[in-house]
């Protein structure tokens, strides 16, 4: 039986029902592991798949795969060094655990994200999974280390500068598929046009501006010429999302920040709707708060952090360990769960995270335990949740 089986049937509701036979029990387990990674808690369909999309003609671009890895990390992110083999070991997991959708970026690193992206992938066969990354930053090359402010440890020996042109834009992504080894690309991210970038503030709207008659016209050219599948925003705001709905046409989003068991409810009222009615569908990045959600010591991208999700977490922790789960796999499932969302990117710095992240998609989650969320006002009334 399936985990959309077990759903449907009611299995999934309660633990008493999902091993109540010796058929079932012999497919579920409660796996703990130790160490740096949260545990994974609760009954695990080991046969579940990943989920995935249904391909439809005639409607936007969604990737196949619901379930992907962010490319952050890869890039020594949070000034974290991480060798070669560490992040290839972790790239590796993820294969081999069946996630096949990989985003990635210029700037994670400053090149190093995609080359060691490109290390994995450049031997598959390139219909097998789908692979994004960004346009906004071009490389150029420097002994120099960027200021400290920049959170990338050990990072490639590049500045950038900001260019929301054409021709940035086709550069930038000849430059990441050579990086990467790569003839195609699936899908393009227009990279941090948002006031909440620390280098644009107030002006970013001069580089959206730039963006308007030069990189979203380009990346639809480059859609109508195969060389991408399908283009967007790669965004912690949703501010240029909602200016560019009137004067782009742009398949899908990837929203940082804006979409968690902690925080949602603005993405839920505001941004989710408007998306629908164009079809458009949502890639949710950091769908742990940066960690926050698996224990890391950070909210978001800083290690400030607010006392009000420190209150919500650890209440939600709570009621999570008296279902039996635990709060990571809660986030990741209810951050796939609504049908805006077309695919999640955790993102992972070590295979066991890896595993675990995956191993959470698949632990059968007690309908109770999102009722009492939502009977404590914990989560919104209206936020989708799994099943």
């Amino acid at each position: 039986m399936t985990r959309r089986q077990m759903i449907q049937t009611g299995a999934a509701f309660g633990f008493g029902a999902a091993l109540s036979t010796p058929a079932m029990a012999s497919k579920l387990k409660v796996r703990k592991t130790n160490g740096e990674v949260m545990e994974t808690k609760g009954p695990l369909d080991e046969d579940a798949e990943l989920p995935t999309n249904e391909m439809s003609d005639g409607k936007r671009y969604r990737p196949e795969y619901r379930m992907g890895l962010g490319g952050l990390a890869a890039g020594n992110g949070f000034n974290t060094i991480s060798t070669d083999e560490t992040i290839l070991g972790m790239l590796d997991a993820a294969w081999e655990s069946g996630v096949r959708y990989f985003d990635t970026s210029p700037f994670y690193g400053l090149s190093l994200s995609e080359r060691r992206f490109g290390d994995l992938l450049r031997n598959k066969k390139r219909e097998d999974y789908v692979l994004s990354t960004k346009v906004g930053r071009l490389l150029t090359p420097s002994a120099e280390p960027l200021p400290k402010k920049w959170h990338w440890a050990n990072h490639s020996p590049f500045h950038y500068h900001y260019d929301y042109t054409a021709e940035g834009t086709r550069r930038s992504i000849e430059d990441s598929l050579h990086r990467m080894g790569m003839a195609s690309l699936d899908i393009v991210f227009i990279h941090d046009l948002s006031p909440q970038n620390s280098d644009m503030g107030k002006d970013w709207t001069k580089y959206y501006d730039e963006a308007v008659k030069g990189a979203m016209p380009e990346l639809t050219k480059m859609r109508e010429e195969g060389i991408i599948k399908a283009w967007g925003f790669g965004v912690n705001t949703a501010h240029a999302v909602h200016k560019a709905l009137d004067v782009a046409d742009f398949d899908i989003c990837l929203l940082a920040l804006q979409y968690s068991l902690l925080d949602h409810q603005d993405a839920l009222e505001r941004t989710f709707p408007a998306l629908d009615e164009r079809d458009i569908s949502v890639v949710v990045g950091a769908p742990l708060n940066g960690g926050f959600l698996a224990g890391r010591n950070r909210f978001n991208y800083s290690p400030e952090i607010p006392q009000p999700m420190s209150d919500k977490f650890s209440q939600i922790s709570g009621i999570a360990e008296k279902h039996g789960i635990d709060i990571k796999t809660a986030a990741l499932q209810f951050a796939e769960a609504p049908s805006t969302v077309s695919a999640i990117i955790p993102g992972a710095r070590t295979k066991e995270q890896i595993e675990e992240n995956v191993e959470s998609m698949k632990v059968q989650i007690p309908e109770a335990f999102w009722a009492e969320l939502k009977a404590k006002e914990l989560i919104a009334q209206n936020a989708p949740v799994p099943g």
